[in-house]
């Protein structure tokens, strides 16, 4: 099978045929042997129904049913889980991904040999103050910290190698950071194409101001987990060494002062140095142990079910 198309919804009845009738004439038009799976995140109007009746007429398509909303990262993890073309490209099913866009991205994973093509919608038909403004910030502080040269991280349509799929574990909501996660696991070819972006025919946009804050924090945790995932106590260890390190000199200090130089002086427990020794050491004792706990949790960890599906064909 040469492609997979996987498409996360949530409550898209309205625009599900028709993007599908499109998708098959692009398709057709190409040769290409295909699946198109549709992944339900727990629609509440008649989406579940209408991709079954689109699989009836159509033995080419897949579906996916959660029994509530997961959210898109475990979605797409359902999808990938499923797919079983060379090629796994995914789109939103909201009609503002461009399904005649496929072609030239299954050519740039084949003949180009990369490893993931991310798609940049360079001229956008959003908000600005909704959503443009807050994905240019976004974007940007996201190429700073990962590294990556992409403009558009959460662009949906995205293109990628079978084996990158299978490597990455999609959590939380870092749907938007897969080229990241994918850079971590070794796969470093990684392209961007200019993509068309269509204006929302149906529905109304599931982006929201709780979202924007959410990538960040979401960004902040990839960022940590780029750089000290795989050994937490480089971070959480040298910051506890540090800070004992802090509080011990100051013990010192006031030992000697207490001992040799001010014997007839006030208590120690009188003076501001001995509680910022004491707690000094205390949170560099603190910091330590996390570091060290951190380690033991990610030899230890195993995967473990975020989704609940409910329906599948």
């Amino acid at each position: 099978m040469q492609l997979s198309l996987v498409i996360p919804l949530l409550n898209e009845e309205e625009s599900l045929k028709e993007l599908h009738g499109w998708i098959v004439d692009v398709m057709q038009a190409n040769r290409f042997s295909y699946e198109m799976i549709f992944i339900d995140d727990g629609s509440t109007d008649k989406s579940w129904q209408t991709i079954q009746e689109l699989s009836q007429s159509n033995e080419f398509v897949k579906g996916i049913r959660f029994q509530k909303n997961f959210g898109k990262s475990q979605a797409l993890h359902a999808g990938f889980n499923t797919a079983q073309g060379d090629v796994v490209i995914t789109m939103d099913a909201d009609l503002q991904d461009n399904p005649e866009e496929i072609p030239e991205l299954y050519q740039l994973i084949t003949q180009e040999n990369f490893d993931i093509v991310s798609g940049w919608k360079k001229k956008r038909y959003d908000s600005i103050l909704a959503k443009n403004l807050p994905s240019k910030l976004f974007n940007w502080a996201a190429r700073k910290t990962s590294g990556l040269k992409l403009h558009d991280f959460n662009c949906g349509l995205k293109a990628y190698k079978n084996e990158v799929v299978k490597a990455v574990d999609v959590t939380g909501d870092m749907h938007r950071y897969i080229p990241v996660l994918a850079k971590n696991a070794g796969f470093d070819n990684i392209g961007e194409k200019i993509v068309k972006h269509q204006a929302r025919k149906y529905g109304r946009t599931k982006f929201g101001m709780s979202r924007f804050i959410i990538g960040f924090l979401d960004l902040a945790t990839i960022w940590f987990i780029s750089k000290f995932g795989r050994a937490p106590m480089h971070l959480f260890g040298a910051l506890g060494v540090f800070m004992f390190f802090i509080g011990f000199v100051f013990a010192v200090y006031l030992g000697v002062d207490k001992l040799f130089i001010n014997k007839t002086g006030r208590l120690i427990t009188n003076r501001p140095q001995f509680y910022i020794s004491l707690t000094a050491m205390i949170i560099g004792t603190q910091l330590f142990l996390a570091g060290f706990l951190g380690e033991i949790l990610i030899r230890n960890r195993k995967k473990e079910a975020r989704y609940t599906i409910i329906d599948e064909f």
